[in-house]
C-alpha cells in the first residue's frame, strides 16, 4: 500500500488494495481527463452527497488510461497527466482520490468481484455515482443494472449521472481533444470550464532563445502526445507571485530540431529571472499560429518579434473578454 499527499491541501491520494481511509466514501469512478465541465458535475454532486451523510468524497481513477493498456498505438492523447488531475481533483473540492492501477489482471476481474474486492473491501463505499453510459469489468460486461443489483445485495446507494451537454454537443475528453487540436482554445476553455494549461518543471534546454534574444522557459513535458501543437498567447503561474504573460510555442521546432520531440517554451513578458527548477503551469489563451519552418535565425527571429506583438494583443483584450478574462 502506499499512501501520500498530494501538493494541493487536503487531498488523500491512496494506491494499492488496501488503502487507509478515514471512512466509508461517496464515490464516483471514471478516468477524469482534463477534469472538464461534466466530470466537474459529478464531483460537485459526490461531495454533496458525502456532506449530506458525513461519508469521504471520494474518486477511483486509472493509471495507465485503460486504452493506453490495450491499444498503446492508437490510445487518445492526454489532457492532464496524473499529477495535474490530482491538482484539479483537489481545487474541485475532493477529499480523497484512489489511483487504480489497471493491468491485465485488474482488468479481467468480473464484475461481481470489482464490486466487491475495490468498492466494497478496498474503498467502503455507501454512496455510488457513475455516469448513465458505465461499463465496468473484465469484457466491459457490467453495466448500470448490474451495479444496482450489486447495491442491493451490498448496501449501498447508487445514482446514475445523464450526460452533460454544452450546445446540444456532448461535453467529454473527446471534444476538449477536438477543440485544441483545431486550435479553438475558446471553445475547449467553454467545454473545460477554465482555460486548458499544462504544467511541468523549468528544464535546461539549447539556450537558442537567449540568443536570438528571446528568453524562454523550457517546460519539461510528460504528456504522451501534447493535444495541440503552434505558438500561444499564454499565462504562467509560478514564477513569483500571480500570473506572468508571455507567448508560448508548443511543438517539434521544426526550423532547428530534427528530432520530431515536441517541446514547450515559453517567453515571459519583461521577466528576467532564473526559472530553472520552477514547476509552472501554463495556461494557453489563444492560438496565434501553426508551427513553420524558416530558411535561417534572422527570419525565425523576426516572427518571435510579430509573435510577441501578436500575443500583447491578445492579452490586453482578455482582461474585457468573458472567456479569455
Amino acid at each position: 500500500m502506499l499512501v501520500a499527499r498530494d501538493r494541493a491541501p487536503k487531498l488523500l491520494v491512496t494506491r494499492g488494495p488496501t488503502p487507509r481511509l478515514p471512512g466509508p466514501t461517496a464515490l464516483t469512478i471514471g478516468n477524469f481527463d482534463g477534469v472538464h465541465r461534466g466530470h466537474q458535475a459529478m464531483i460537485e454532486r459526490v461531495i454533496a452527497a458525502a456532506r449530506a451523510r458525513r461519508l469521504v468524497a471520494s474518486v477511483l481513477t486509472f493509471e495507465p488510461h485503460p486504452r493506453e493498456l490495450f491499444t498503446p498505438n492508437a490510445a487518445p492523447t492526454r489532457l492532464t497527466n496524473l499529477r495535474e488531475k490530482l491538482e484539479l481533483l483537489a481545487e474541485h473540492g475532493v477529499d480523497h482520490v484512489h489511483v487504480q492501477r489497471f493491468s491485465h489482471a485488474f482488468a479481467s476481474l468480473a464484475p461481481e468481484l470489482f464490486v466487491t474486492r475495490v468498492l466494497c473491501d478496498a474503498l467502503a463505499v455507501r454512496w455510488l455515482l457513475v455516469g448513465e453510459d458505465f461499463r465496468f469489468g473484465a469484457k466491459r460486461a457490467g453495466d448500470c443494472a448490474t451495479l444496482a443489483e450489486a447495491a442491493h445485495r451490498h448496501g449501498f446507494e447508487l445514482e446514475a449521472m445523464p450526460t452533460i451537454a454544452d450546445a446540444g454537443v456532448r461535453v467529454s475528453s473527446s471534444a476538449v481533444r477536438d477543440a485544441l487540436a483545431r486550435g479553438d482554445l475558446a471553445r475547449a476553455s467553454l467545454l473545460l470550464g477554465r482555460a486548458y494549461s499544462i504544467s511541468g518543471r523549468v528544464v535546461h534546454g539549447d539556450k537558442l532563445g537567449r540568443a536570438l534574444g528571446f528568453a524562454t522557459a523550457n517546460v519539461q513535458l510528460k504528456h504522451n502526445r501534447p493535444p495541440l501543437a503552434g505558438i500561444f498567447a499564454v499565462r504562467v503561474y509560478g514564477a513569483g507571485e500571480g500570473a506572468r504573460e508571455g507567448v508560448a510555442s508548443l511543438g517539434v521546432r521544426p526550423t532547428v530540431n530534427e528530432s520530431g520531440k515536441a517541446t514547450l517554451e515559453v517567453h515571459l513578458f519583461d521577466f528576467a529571472g532564473d526559472l530553472y527548477g520552477a514547476h509552472l503551469r501554463v495556461e494557453f489563451l489563444a492560438k496565434i499560429r501553426d508551427e513553420q519552418r524558416y530558411p535561417d535565425l534572422a527570419t525565425l527571429k523576426a516572427q518571435i518579434a510579430r509573435d510577441c506583438e501578436a500575443a500583447r494583443a491578445i492579452l490586453a483584450a482578455a482582461g474585457t473578454d468573458p472567456v479569455l478574462g
